[in-house]
Parts: C-alpha cells; structure tokens; sequence
C-alpha cells in the first residue's frame, strides 16, 4: 500500500508530500490542475521513460518518492532480497527517481541505495498497478484478449511452457530446412569445403609460420654481417686486440686476472669480500656468454638456397590469404569448422530423417499441451464471461451477454489437435500462446446477437466494461495499490454512481487512487484530495509562477467540492444541497447489506456515519 508521496520539482508541481489512506482515495479538480500529473509521476516509480520535459522549468532535477508498505505485499522480500535492498528493520520500501534536467536521465533508488531502471520497475510493478483514461482501448485490441483471459485464469505460466516447447520446435524445423536447401548449392558448398580442407591439409598450415619464416629470412639476408659480428665478438672474448706495438689480453683472461686479484685481496682485507664476490660471478657470466656465443656460431648455417625456400613458401601462404580472405590462423579455423559442416551436408539424408523424426513426436506432445491449454481457456472464458455480466448487472448494463470466442485456424504443418466434437484429427495453426484465436463478444442489448467488442460497443459501454474487468482480475491480481486515472471518462451522471460503488467495492480488499470528475464517484471516496494550481508572485510584479496544490478535504469541503462539481462557481445553496444529498445516499449504499460486510465489526456498530472518513 502507498503511505505517502513526495514530488519536487516535477512538472508544474513545486513541492507536494501527499499522505494516503487505506481504501478509496479518490483526486478531483478542474482540468489542467495537475491531476495527471501526480499520475505520471508515480508512473516514474514503476521504471516509464523519463525526459527532461518532466523536470519544473528553472530547477536542476526532479524528485519523486514512494513510502510503500510492504504488509500487504509480502512476497515482495524474496526479490529485494535478491538485490541486496531488503531492510531488516522496516516493514516499509521506499522508492525514488531523480530526473536531470539537462539529459533527462534519472537515478533510481530503493531503500536509499542505487538500482537499475529495470530492478525499479520490477518492484514498483509489483506495488502499483496504474489505469490511464485511455486503457480501454486495450479492449478493443482483439490481440490483447488472450492476454486478459490468461491472466484471469492463472494460466500465463502454462502459457509459457506452451511457447517454450513452441520456440524448441521452430529452431528444430529450421534446422531440417537448413538442410533441404537446394541442392546445387549444397553440391556447391560441399565443393568449397572440400577446396579448403585440400588446400590447407596440402599445405601443411602451422600458426605463426609466416612470422617465423620473415624473421628466418630477414636472418639469411643478414648472415654476412652477422657473422663478421659473432666472430668479432668471439675475438674481444678469446683473443684480445692488437693496439700498435701492443696487444690487449682477451676480455675471459682478464676478467679471471681481475677475479684471482680481488679474491687475493679479499684475504687480506675481508671488507672488500663482497667486490671480489662479484668479480668471480662476473667471470663465471662472462664463460657461460663465451660458451653460448661458441655454440650459436657453431649452428650457424647461411645455405644461400634457403632463401629461395622461403620465398616460396611465403608466395604459397600469400595465394592462400588472398583466396580465402584472411590470415593463416581464421583460415586454419575455417578448415577446423569446415569439417564439421562438410561431415553435416555429407549425412544429409540421415540427419533429415532423424529430425523429422524427433519433429513429429515433439508436434504430438506440443498438440496435446496446447489442447490442453485450449480446454483450460473455454473453461476459464465460461467463467469470466458470467462474471463480468454479473459486474456489469452491478454497473446498470443488466442485459448484458458476454461471451469469450476462442477460434481456430486449420493450417498445414500445424498441431496436429482432436476437433472437440468430431474427434477428428486437426492441423491447426499456432504461436507461441497455443492454437486458440480470442476474440471478446458483447450484446449489449436484450434480441441483440453476440458480435465483436470492438464494433458494437459505445465509449461509456467501454468503459464500464473495463472496470468489470479490471475488477474481476483484481481478485487475482496480487498488486496492493491500483490507480485510476479517469476510469469514468465517457461515463454519464446516471452511471457515475455504480462507477463509484465498484471503485468502493475494489478498495475493500486494496488501496484504490482514483482521478474523476464525477461527483457520483467522488462521493465514495474513503479519503478525498482536492487538486488545484494557483500562480505566485516569484520577483518583482511582472514574475509569476504557477504551482499544483494538493490538500485533504474535510466533511465540509467536500461539499462544496461536489457542489462545485455539480454546477460550477460560485458554489449556490442548491449546487450545496444536492452534494449533501448525493453524500448521504452514498453513505446509506456503503453501510447497506447491498455492497456486503462493513470493513471491521466496530464500524458497523456506529451506524451510517461511521463511514465519513475518519482523518478528514
């Protein structure tokens, strides 16, 4: 249940902390007020789309905050547990959206710390359930009514199961036709594979060839110098340098001079035993460097035919990227994949079979799920059809027929499904929802037949209907807090009270918002809100700014907001009167067996005026 509001900054609303009641809380005030507003910006709670429109002009970002309790929602914990949201010592959750006003981005938070948009809407769906004044043309929307029906009948998990086997099935049919493609090109495709295993298993392709055959070339073409610097290198090691009338000792013989030396010294003076230590394992370095030196010119090998080896090796793995558009390793890999797919296309006629095989048997097993399903549906139709004649018996439409069509589609390659009277076997079309095609029928009117919703019924005929069934699946609909915005649009003054009665009658078991601008409605509010916009000197005389006011309304405000609904402003004596009356027979329709048990034993004991609410 919604506790409290708190907007800032968000559209033309300035600041608003609005403190929300069990029951129906019901909004009213003139048009462009903000009502819808306030709606929108619980919508923002539930994860909609933010833009920089919503922020107030002149402010940086907009803040809108959601007090939800979580006593009526209690299974809710496991998924805010999931997150890491969860707060052990509150039985409450609180929800916020920050909107820049630069990027129109938001921040979303919940329980104070930061969430993705999608973990915020996945709560907040779960708390809030909101009706825009144009949902009813979702009944009009022939796609949408199994969509209604399943959710009436608990059956969106089987659904599911149904879709999931669907899914399984299309995948397996486009592998088959994957494998029936055309011959010729399959013929060619096999040629191609073939082309490349032959090119590579002939070429004997290893990773990294080419890199190590330009560095080998790159070598050979070097050897002469190289040699003459191993060999000179060799000479500065072993033989030393002749210098004029001079020879110099070779760098081995001297650093093993220098070695012998320090160590001598070394026994004389321990001080510098660590000097004649690094001398010694320079000498020890400088004989593994004469050795290693020795043995690389020893492999040395400058064959000048190499050469012309690795240039042809290197045209071969050129032609071969060239062909086949890549370098050695994706060719490589290609060839790797190529013997699977060629294994593939070579097995063709088994694979074939074998697929089809499990295709039929997964068609028998679909066909019976979706029957199954569709025998679940017309059950379910047949309920929610009596149901909502009765709603709508209850909402001043008595001689209303309503019917749940489900339809098929005869198709080849479909279901194979039992007809229901016949017995006989069907190919019947499918998706992912099963076999069946809904359709809502209405006739309205005594002698009329039952014909499509969507061509016979009136604006205010719509909408009744869709509060019968927004009531109808709100018994199975674990959302705590619905919010309607305009339900009655469209609605006449002679049915605006049995709009009002089943509003009432919903927030017996849930907490109920709704907008209107029918008195017959206000009138059965639990908690009544009256929303108004005022404009406010903001500077010197010339700035003005206009703000949205919410205010609670006690008894005697709500009569003069009815009044003024009735018949306009000023309020007059009559306007005042007929409120009153309209207050007080909805008073006496709320305490009278009609509309069932009063909410709690002790209310019923005060009589009829213990249902005027109690914080106004």
């Amino acid at each position: 249940m919604l506790l409290e509001l708190l907007i800032r900054d968000f559209a033309i609303i300035e600041q608003l902390h609005l403190r929300l009641e069990r029951g129906l809380n019901v909004l009213t005030g003139e048009t462009g007020a903000g009502k819808t507003i306030i709606m929108e910006a619980l919508s923002t709670l539930r994860g909609a789309k933010t833009t920089p429109n919503l922020v107030r002009a002149g402010s940086q970002r907009a803040r809108v905050e959601g007090i939800f309790s979580l006593t009526t929602c209690p299974d809710l914990e496991e998924t805010l547990r999931e997150y890491g949201l969860w707060d052990e010592e509150s039985d409450q959750v609180i929800l916020t959206r920050e909107i820049n006003a630069e990027s129109g981005r938001s921040v979303a938070r919940i329980n104070g710390r930061a969430t993705s948009t999608a973990v915020l809407r996945q709560v907040g769906e779960r708390l809030v359930d909101i009706h825009g004044q144009h949902e009813g043309l979702a009944l009009f929307n022939t796609r949408l009514h199994i969509d209604f029906l399943d959710r009436y009948g608990d059956l969106f998990a089987f659904r599911e199961q149904v879709g999931q086997q669907v899914a399984k099935l299309q995948r397996l049919r486009a592998e088959i036709a994957a494998l029936q493609q055309n011959d010729l090109q399959r013929l060619a495709r096999i040629e191609e594979l073939r082309s490349l295993l032959e090119d590579v298993q002939t070429a004997n392709l290893e990773p990294n060839e080419e890199e190590n055959l330009v560095q080998k070339r790159t070598m050979l073409q070097n050897a002469e110098r190289i040699a003459q610097l191993v060999n000179e290198a060799s000479a500065k090691l072993y033989q030393g340098e002749e210098s004029g009338r001079y020879q110099s000792q070779p760098i081995v013989e001297a650093i093993a001079t220098v070695a012998s030396r320090l160590t001598e010294i070394s026994q004389l003076d321990p001080t510098i035993k660590e000097i004649a230590q690094q001398a010694t394992d320079l000498q020890y370095f400088l004989a593994d460097l004469a050795d290693n030196l020795r043995v690389y010119n020893d492999n040395l090998d400058f064959d000048s035919r190499q050469i012309d080896l690795i240039e042809d090796r290197l045209t071969l793995l050129r032609d071969l990227k060239r062909r086949y558009r890549g370098e050695i390793a994706q060719i490589l890999a290609r060839a790797a994949a190529a013997e699977h797919e060629l294994a593939q296309l070579t097995q063709k006629t088994g694979q074939i079979n074998a697929l089809k095989a499990t295709e039929t048997e997964l068609l028998t097993t679909l066909g019976q799920q979706a029957q199954e399903l569709s025998n679940c549906r017309r059950a379910t139709g047949d309920a929610l059809a009596q149901a909502i004649e009765q709603s709508m018996a209850e909402l001043a439409m008595p001689f209303v027929k309503f019917q749940v069509a489900l339809r098929h589609e005869v198709q080849p390659n479909g279901l194979p499904c039992k007809e229901a009277q016949t017995g006989a076997v069907q190919q019947l079309a499918f998706d992912k929802t099963g076999i069946d095609r809904v359709e809502f029928l209405l006739a309205p009117n005594p002698g009329e037949p039952l014909k499509p919703l969507a061509q016979i019924a009136s604006g205010g005929e719509g909408t009744r209907l869709l509060l019968a069934l927004k009531s109808i699946l709100a018994q199975v609909d674990p959302v705590p807090t619905l919010v309607f915005d305009e339900i009655d649009a469209g609605v006449g003054g002679r049915a605006g009270q049995v709009v009002g009665q089943k509003l009432w009658t919903m927030a017996r078991a849930r907490q109920v918002l709704c907008i209107t601008h029918l008195s017959q409605v206000a009138a059965f509010a639990d908690a009544h809100f009256a929303i108004s916009k005022e404009v406010v000197q903001t500077g010197p005389a010339s700035d003005h700014r206009t703000r949205t006011i919410v205010r609670p309304l006690a008894f005697s405000e709500r009569i003069d907001e009815l009044a003024a609904m009735l018949d306009g402003v000023p309020v007059s004596s009559q306007s005042r009167a007929s409120a009153r009356e309209i207050i007080d027979r909805t008073v006496l329709l709320k305490s009278s067996e009609n509309l069932g048990q009063s909410r709690d034993q002790g209310r019923k004991e005060k009589g009829p005026s213990a249902w005027l609410p109690l914080h106004l």
